[in-house]
């Protein structure tokens, strides 16, 4: 799980700082076992400078129940807006991401035009992404992930947070790009090579940014070669050659082609011809 950094710790320590400027100085918080400290008779500010404590102290799970409790006693004051807030955050350090996520999209709800609406956003992003699990798993959270970082750089692009949500973003997209070039391998060693193809091609046609799309030219190249399809695989190498030529995997395509008298051109007239024009030749018509 991603630890909040930057402005999500300056904000619990602007929270603190702000809170505890408003206590005397020989103020001390009283516990929730005190039978003389009833949570219905204190201030809100108590409260929330009880989440405080119990976040210090590694209780991230009680600090979000207790910044929930500012909300539910006193909904209509300025520490129910903080601890909205604290308690997204709270929740997303104990790993109970739903609760989080829901902390974060009521104060979206209730202040969505806030200076710190950016930073639900991204709690509600991070419970998704930090929630994405090796790619032989199910990636409905790495769709969901895509989304909330797509929605952060649209809508807050000059946030401190849109770089961080490009890199993940980007990150995310590699994690399905890897899910397909998985499959393709399974179905490439068994032969069954018209599925792999198909796996490889999603690759290129819609990850074609990340990082496993030379590998996913290769093994283009392979399994045509394999049917015996050679203009496919040709084409294949040549899109390779002319973006990922300092690679490996441009090095054992040109071995294949050449090991069977062929050389990487673009010939035919496949989905790979089409591909070749546009990101080789700039034509996208």
């Amino acid at each position: 799980m991603e630890r909040l950094t930057g402005r999500g710790l300056a904000l619990l320590v602007i929270l603190g700082t702000t809170a505890v400027a408003g206590c005397s100085g020989d103020y001390h918080l009283p516990r929730f076992g005190d039978a003389e400290a009833a949570l219905e008779t204190r201030t809100p500010e108590e409260i929330y400078l009880d989440g405080e404590r119990l976040l210090a102290e590694g209780g991230a799970e009680q600090a979000g129940e207790t910044f929930g409790e500012v909300e539910r006693l006193y909904p209509y004051s300025d520490w129910a807006k903080r601890a909205m807030l604290m308690s997204a955050f709270a929740y997303h350090e104990a790993a109970m991401y739903d609760e989080s996520r829901s902390a974060a999209e009521r104060y979206l709800e209730f202040f969505p035009a806030d200076v710190d609406a950016p930073y639900a956003q991204f709690i509600i992003a991070l419970s998704y992404y930090d929630q994405i699990v090796d790619i032989g798993r199910d990636q409905d959270n790495t769709f969901q992930a895509l989304q909330e970082m797509r929605d952060i750089i649209e809508r807050y692009p000059d946030s401190e947070y849109a770089k961080s949500a490009q890199l993940k973003f980007e990150l995310a997209l590699d994690h399905l790009a890897g899910k397909e070039m998985e499959i393709g391998r399974y179905y490439l060693g068994r032969g069954h090579f018209t599925a792999a193809i198909n796996r490889f091609r999603v690759v290129v046609e819609e990850y074609q940014t990340t990082t496993q799309t030379p590998e996913a030219l290769y093994r283009l190249v392979e399994a045509y070669l394999s049917l015996g399809l050679t203009e496919e695989a040709r084409t294949a190498g040549a899109i390779l050659g002319h973006n990922f030529q300092g690679t490996t995997w441009y090095l054992r395509a040109y071995a294949l082609l050449t090991g069977q008298g062929l050389q990487p051109g673009n010939v035919g007239d496949g989905w790979l011809n089409r591909t070749y024009r546009q990101v080789v030749l700039g034509e996208w018509r």
